[in-house]
């Protein structure tokens, strides 16, 4: 279906990507690994690949521009307005042949035909409202209803409040971004880092939408967790080659762990061979006795193969963060805290307390909060009410997950960090940009060209310039490969000071916290244990809140009249909407079975037309049947799945 072809990219003397291939089929589902700046996101935007013309493609990239002063609902609609245009442009078709009496010119002839052509393409589309699939994917992607009326973003100067009660996060418009590229039905999705701002439940919704999907995807991800949930194929970026995996990623590693042992192996045999061989040619090359076989081995060896291992990209972080003075017992402690902005809370009356040492989550959908409550601790934001207090020689590091913003992007890399070093760490600066691997010219590299792994290197550096006894980490793997999280993962279990994480990545959090506070619905709640305990806890929550039922040895508890009227009522209005249902599924099998008939009785009569049948008029009245028929069809499947549930 897409082929890449000797695809070569330069940079100056630099080569990125040196003539790679590989092909996407119809269903593949492609993980695409490497390290940060490996060349990933370039070989996601290349134009220059082999595709079918109608091939239809739905591409998210890692940094993007968000569309303004729409509405939630109004932004995913927009991806429906060709079928507003396409209706419109057979009105005005409609009203034409209306008019006209040149029934035998080639003009009408063409009409009639752009008219079919619409009728089929809108008998396509007339399945789920617009409206009810824009709903479903929104819903799925964690939007509430009461949020689709919310204005996407609104123009205003600086990083003011009134911007922040009228404008979702960044993380909210890309899913923005994302519904709309999956309400447009691609053949292909192009998808390069969905999961950097989606929270856990959604990432969950997310995987299963992605097994479903029948066409093929190709994904970046540095979760391996969704990337072994939703891939059946590993493709590696390497020093500028590509190595082709049929397997997940979990597989791939072990695969790959493999075939350079089994390389090692065969290139090691083969030169213990080629040093005995040479060294039986150099004893023997003058002796008449053996010049027939010095002469087959040297013709031997001309003609072997030599074996070559895979080349090996080891350079990794070197992450240690320096020893801080010791803090006061309490790091952070709100007491009652509503925090928020002008026109909105964000949450109310919670209870925090982070105590020195404690390893700490903020967990949480997007919007609730988490990004709120590190701004009130970095004494960015007054609470609303409440007390909010940092504890005694307290020394906090912040890392920012909107690094893009932060970072000015004419700067140079080493720029980024002279710019604010003071005393003796400022004659290290090289060695430390080294130990985030900005080597050589790297460092003099714009921050403007840096990959999102490379800016989130830079922004994790600039915490190395001060000894901080408190780190506090929204999104810090936003962007980062998978060896490098790792890295990071293992340098923040053996930081003895305190941590504050916002992250959505599972398998990150696992083994690092051991405390999580959950931000939801308007309230922080407070759970002791690893983010797998809490996962485990949410979706035991979800199924009993889903079905409501008893354990079987449990019996019922009688309930006060006042609630036994109240649960007749309920059910009383689930057997008037039952019947509203019934009744209306009732109808619309009778439509169904009545627009069968009709087109029946056309296709008998195209099949075989009189000269007193209007052949245009009766493929026009099918087409239309077609179209209502579709409808009533989805609608019936719809309402039969209300009344199974």
């Amino acid at each position: 279906m897409i082929s890449i072809n000797n695809v070569s990219v330069s940079f100056g003397s630099w080569n990125l990507l040196d003539c790679i291939n590989f092909h996407i089929s119809e269903t593949d589902k492609i993980g695409l690994v490497g390290k940060n700046g490996a060349g990933k996101s370039t070989l996601m935007k290349l134009g220059s690949i082999d595709k079918p013309s109608s091939l239809k493609i739905g591409y998210l990239p890692q940094i993007m521009e968000h569309h303004r002063g729409h509405t939630v609902l109004e932004e995913a609609l927009s991806v429906f307005d060709y079928i507003h245009e396409m209706e419109g442009e057979l009105a005005g078709i409609t009203a034409q042949l209306a008019e006209r009496t040149d029934y035998e010119s080639a003009a009408y002839a063409a009409l009639i035909e752009r008219m079919n052509h619409l009728n089929d393409r809108l008998a396509l589309e007339s399945g789920l409202s617009p409206r009810a699939q824009a709903e479903k994917v929104l819903y799925g992607l964690g939007f509430k209803a009461d949020e689709l009326d919310r204005l996407t973003e609104t123009f205003s100067q600086g990083w003011e409040l009134d911007r922040l009660t009228e404008t979702f996060s960044q993380g909210w418009n890309m899913r923005i971004e994302l519904a709309k590229i999956l309400l447009s039905q691609p053949d292909v999705l192009l998808l390069d880092e969905p999961t950097n701002h989606l929270d856990i439940e959604s990432i969950e919704w997310f995987e299963d939408y992605l097994k479903a999907f029948r066409g093929a995807v190709l994904l970046v991800s540095h979760d391996r967790k969704f990337l072994d949930n939703v891939t059946t194929r590993t493709v590696e970026i390497l020093l500028g080659h590509v190595n082709d995996y049929k397997v997940p990623y979990s597989q791939y590693v072990t695969l790959r762990a493999e075939r350079i042992a089994q390389q090692t192996a065969a290139y090691e045999n083969q030169q213990r061979m080629i040093e005995k061989t040479e060294d039986f040619i150099n004893r023997f090359r003058y002796k008449p006795t053996k010049s027939n076989q010095v002469q087959s081995r040297i013709k031997a060896l001309e003609k072997l193969e030599r074996i070559e291992i895979d080349e090996s990209d080891n350079a990794t972080l070197s992450l240690k963060f320096p020893p801080a003075q010791r803090s006061g017992d309490v790091v952070f402690k709100g007491t009652d805290l509503t925090v928020g902005y002008p026109q909105k809370v964000v949450f109310r009356d919670a209870q925090i307390e982070i105590k020195r040492g404690e390893k700490v989550a903020l967990i949480g959908r997007n919007g609730e909060g988490k990004t709120t409550l590190m701004r009130v601790i970095m004494g960015e934001l007054e609470p609303k009410a409440g007390e909010a207090k940092v504890g005694h020689n307290v020394k906090i590091g912040y890392y920012a997950q909107n690094q893009e913003d932060i970072l000015d992007p004419s700067e140079t890399v080493f720029g980024t960090l002279d710019r604010i070093a003071v005393g003796e760490i400022r004659t290290k600066l090289r060695d430390l940009l080294g130990a985030f691997l900005f080597k050589g010219e790297d460092i003099d590299k714009k921050v403007s060209v840096l990959s999102g792994g490379e800016r989130a290197r830079l922004g994790m550096a600039k915490l190395m310039l001060s000894p901080y006894n408190v780190l506090a980490l929204d999104e810090p793997t936003n962007h980062m490969d998978i060896r490098s999280k790792d890295i990071l993962k293992q340098a923040l279990k053996a930081f003895d000071g305190t941590l504050i994480v916002v992250s959505h990545d599972r398998d990150f959090l696992d083994g690092l916290v051991d405390k999580l506070y959950e931000f939801r619905d308007g309230k922080v709640t407070e759970h002791l244990g690893s983010v797998q305990d809490f996962l485990q806890k949410r979706k035991l929550e979800s199924l009993q809140e889903l079905e409501r039922k008893l354990p079987l040895a449990e019996k019922p508890v009688e309930k006060p009249v006042k609630e036994q009227v109240k649960q007749f009522q309920q059910q009383k209005f689930v057997s008037k909407e039952q019947r509203k249902l019934q009744n209306r599924v009732s109808f619309l099998e009778k439509e169904i079975a009545r627009r069968e008939g009709r087109m029946g009785e056309i296709e008998k009569l195209l099949s075989a037309p009189g000269p007193q049948d209007d052949v245009m008029e009766l493929t026009r009245e099918y087409l239309e049947l077609k179209r209502a028929l579709d409808a009533d069809t989805d609608e019936w499947t719809t309402l039969m799945e209300q009344l199974d549930n």
